[in-house]
């Protein structure tokens, strides 16, 4: 029977050292559900969050099929925490999986360079403008699609101001590129970062992206940033970041 973990220091030591912001923010139980195979004694744990699902500790079919019911979509990701996991996952949902690669960021401190930053930020072409996410804005990122993302995993505008934190440009009053915390841990955010298909490839994420890391820097927060795609890898390196590792990735497509 899969249950709800209320108590997350009964998981904690199932994810180990697992250096994953989504786990953290389960784990201090800032965003995020922890499922499992027990309450008293879990030999197995799902910790998930937005549209991630991280497995750790005995490889369970019980917790790969478990759907929570305040789960609205079909599509999910999958993070195995070895290859174990991997292949029930794969085994189970078949055809409806796809393995796909994601690059993980260090989280190192003191590696950005403020200047540079700063710099990047002043490049903004004429005629756009960078912003912080307020009332207004975040109904604007969840009013389209492509920019949904940036406040999504967060109900409503006072939880977002409460957790959250975003960066916006316009043109023509109309948001054009973003950066801002899909979730939230104590200690930092992780980075959501998206462009409007035709304003891509002008460097605006690349402004979105300086402009929120300063702001974290500045409140003390740190902004973890975990890679898609090797776009995004060589986006993340141009501001600082520096490549750890490749992981394997789950994706399922009628969850």
């Amino acid at each position: 029977m899969i249950v709800k973990i209320t108590d997350t220091s009964r998981v904690s030591s199932l994810f180990g050292k697992w250096e994953e912001t989504f786990i953290w923010s389960c784990l201090q139980g800032v965003m995020g559900e922890i499922y499992a195979d027990d309450s008293d004694n879990p030999t197995a744990a799902m910790a998930m969050l937005g549209d991630f699902a991280f497995f750790a500790g005995k490889p369970t079919i019980e917790l790969i099929v478990n759907k929570p019911a305040g789960y609205p979509k079909k599509f999910i990701i999958m993070i195995p925490q070895n290859e174990s996991w991997q292949n029930m996952i794969t085994g189970f949902y078949g055809k409806k999986a796809k393995t796909v690669s994601r690059y993980a960021m260090k989280k190192g401190q003191g590696i950005f360079d403020k200047e540079k930053l700063q710099n990047a930020v002043a490049s903004l072409p004429e005629g756009y403008t960078v912003s912080l996410i307020d009332e207004p804005l975040y109904q604007m990122c969840k009013a389209e699609a492509w920019s949904a993302d940036l406040v999504s995993q967060f109900a409503d505008y006072e939880s977002y101001r409460n957790l959250g934190i975003g960066v916006v440009i316009c043109k023509d009053n109309q948001i054009v590129s973003g950066a801002s915390s899909y979730s939230r841990y104590n200690e930092g955010i992780e980075i959501e970062i998206d462009t409007k298909k035709e304003y891509r490839r002008r460097g605006l994420a690349y402004v979105c992206g300086a402009k929120l890391i300063l702001e974290c820097l500045r409140r003390g927060l740190y902004p973890s940033w975990d890679a898609q795609n090797t776009n995004s890898v060589a986006l993340a390196e141009k501001l600082g970041y520096h490549y750890s590792h490749t992981y394997m990735a789950v994706e399922i497509w009628d969850y």
